[in-house]
Formats: C-alpha cells, structure tokens, sequence
C-alpha cells in the first residue's frame, strides 16, 4: 500500500482518534443492537492499538439525524456492547466535539467513544472549524472505516491537515490490499460478475471492469435492459428504457466481453407463488426475475475457468424462492474457484448477503463491508478518505 498502516506508528503514550464505522442497526426505539457485525470488524484495530499503550478516541456516525441530536441514534448503546467485546470499560462522551469532550484525556488503555458524528450538520459538511475541534483530541489519526471513505466528511478528510500522521486501520488495509490486487495487476482469465436492478446505477463500474476483465457476466434486472437494446422481448420485466442506446453502446464496445442471460425464470407477477416458468424468450405479460439453467451452466463454467472474480450484485431476486437458483449456482461457483486457487472478492450489500444465504462467506477471498465504497472502487474512482491519508 503507498498509504501509512497503522503498523507503521508508534503508539505508545499516544492518543489514537480510530475512525470506525459502528453504523450498527437498532430495534425499533434505539436502545438494542440487532447485529454488532460492524463493531466485531472493528476489533483487531482497536486491540493492536491498545497492545501498543494507545489510548483511543473512537468516533462513527450513526443512522441519518440530518445534523440534529436524536435519542434514537444515540451510540451509547455501541458503547456498551464494544465494553462487552473488548471486557474492560469503554467511555462515552456526551458529544463529539466541545469543552466537556476536550477535558476527558486519556491514559494508555483507555477507550473513549465519542456521540454520534452526525448529531452535527458540520461533520458532512466538512466543515474546518469542527475538523480542528476533532483533531485537537489526539496525536495521530486513523481510518477504519472503509464503508464511509467515498464520503469527504470533517472525520474522513477534513481533519486530516490538522493531525502529524493519518494512517489506514487493519480493515481499511485489508480492503484495499484486496480491492486493489483484483483491479490493478489482475491475474487471467479475470471474471466479473455484475447484476442488480439498474444498468445506471453501475455504468462506470461495467465500463472499468470491462478494461481489466475477460469475460463480464450480466445478471439481475439489469440485464433486460441490455437484452431489450438488442431488440429482444422482455415482456413485463423491468427495463430502463432511457438507458438502451447506453445499454447498446457498451454492447458494442464491449469486444464481445459482455456475456447476457440466454434464458430466464419468469413469473406472471413479482410473487413468491405466482408461479414460474422457464423460457429463451420472454413472452409477453411475463416478467424475468431470475437467469435460466442454460445461463446458469455458462456462467459457472467461465467463472470455473478464472483466476479473479468479483462479484458485484445479485443474479435474480434472490431473496424469493424459487428465483434464487442463479444467484446462488453463482455464489457456489464462486466458492469452488477459490477453492481451486482464484482470487475473489465480493462487494456490494445484495451479494454479501448472497454470499451469507449460500453458507460460503468463508470459501472466498474476501467479503467488501463498504457498498457504496467498494462500488466507486471499483469504478476506477479515487475515495477521498483514502486519498487523504499520509504517503508511506
């Protein structure tokens, strides 16, 4: 990496701000953490820190408070279960900022967790003055939030001119050694798979993957706006029909790369028990909600043959049977391939969970925790909570 990790500082005696990204979901009413996964990815950061006689100032946002104090966003709650998780006491400030936050100073040891980030319309707002006020609570700052470093907030760049050092977490290192091998020196045949609902919600990923992959497999929604480009019917099935000279467009610049369902699972409606067929052609009054067994078969047998993958969205609508057959015969190839010595990398929400239901989180290389970041990644698009970080 030509960022600094934090196994690059020395943070003995040092005051060590951890950007972390502890946007946990709550139960209804903002007392109960219905999954602490985001603040587990957090830990081996926190403890290597600790290991070193840090003390640390932790700070995340939390849900959407629109700049505004919000009982039910509250991280009390996350500091109550990191305590649990770390087993020794975690502190927490009553905000993030201010005189009462400043005083709190800490000894080698200690964690602090400061009020949600974005109680304050200036976090977003990258706002100097409340960068500096942030700043001036430690010595050194790092970043192991990868799921907000697309975002240039006051606590993923704006405080960054006002500390000596910036340096990446473990989980940011992680991301990024792993994003980066697949994208920049990817080793053939290189497969990508890409599928959700909307061609425009990844034209600049399909177009810079398409520079670094052999074969780019299309699945999901967004595959009969392709289809219907060509002249294809699609009956009822979800199409952006402002999108089909884009969706042509790359077709034809594509070097035939582009590979595209031969065959659907269709349903007269968008119901798990309206009943489903398979066809070549989808006939009208009959909506694709997932990709047939013939391109099931084809894209298995490329994925099979690759030495990278990533696998950016879903192939079907997954999460109602039967049309989870494509997404999971993906996940599952996918697993077999790493298997065999691929590289692979997921990203992306939809996937993470496809990857979760198909029970082989652990048989690929690596599972991305920033959608949003993870697509702009791998979009060829620098994030600024990592441009902004200090060169080796």
């Amino acid at each position: 990496m030509a960022k600094l990790s934090i196994r690059d500082l020395q943070l003995n005696g040092k005051t060590v701000f951890i950007r972390v990204d502890f946007n946990v979901p709550l139960a209804p009413g903002g007392k109960e953490i219905t999954s602490d996964k985001r603040i587990r990815a957090s830990l081996p950061t926190i403890q290597y820190a600790l290991e070193q006689g840090a003390g640390l100032v932790l700070a995340s946002h939390l849900g959407r408070p629109k700049g505004k104090r919000n009982a039910e966003m509250s991280l009390a709650p996350v500091a109550a279960k990191l305590s649990e998780l770390l087993g020794r006491p975690v502190a927490f400030a009553p905000d993030c900022v201010g005189v009462e936050v400043a005083a709190m100073k800490l000894k080698a040891g200690e964690v602090l967790l400061l009020e949600n980030l974005r109680f304050h319309a200036a976090e977003e707002g990258n706002d100097a003055e409340f960068s500096k006020q942030l700043a001036s609570l430690c010595d050194v700052y790092v970043n192991d939030a990868f799921g907000t470093a697309h975002r240039a907030h006051a606590s993923t760049v704006g405080m960054i001119p006002f500390v000596s050092q910036a340096a990446a977490g473990l989980l940011m290192d992680k991301e990024l050694e792993y994003l980066t091998k697949v994208t920049d020196a990817p080793e053939h045949p290189s497969i990508s798979i890409i599928g959700g609902a909307k061609v425009s919600d990844k034209i600049e990923v399909i177009q810079n993957l398409l520079k670094i992959s052999d074969k780019l497999l299309i699945g999901g929604a967004m595959a009969y706006t392709f289809l219907k480009s060509q002249g294809l019917p699609t009956g009822k099935s979800l199409v952006e029909e402002d999108k089909l000279d884009l969706a042509k467009e790359l077709l034809a610049t594509s070097g035939g790369k582009l590979m595209l369902p031969v065959d659907h699972q269709v349903s007269p409606e968008f119901k798990a028990d309206a009943g489903n067929t398979t066809v070549d052609q989808i006939p009208d009054g009959q909506m694709a909600l997932d990709i047939g067994p013939k391109t099931i078969e084809a894209y298995v047998a490329a994925i099979a043959a690759a030495k990278t993958i990533i696998w950016n969205g879903p192939m079907g609508v997954f999460e109602m049977l039967p049309f989870d057959k494509g997404t999971m015969a993906v996940a599952n190839a996918v697993a077999e391939a790493t298997d065999q010595g691929a590289i692979s990398v997921v990203g992306g929400g939809d996937s993470e969970k496809a990857v979760k239901t198909a029970g082989i989180s652990n048989r690929v290389s690596h599972v991305s925790t920033g959608g949003g970041a993870s697509l702009e990644f791998l979009s060829g698009i620098a994030l600024p909570g990592v441009a902004a970080l200090t060169e080796k």
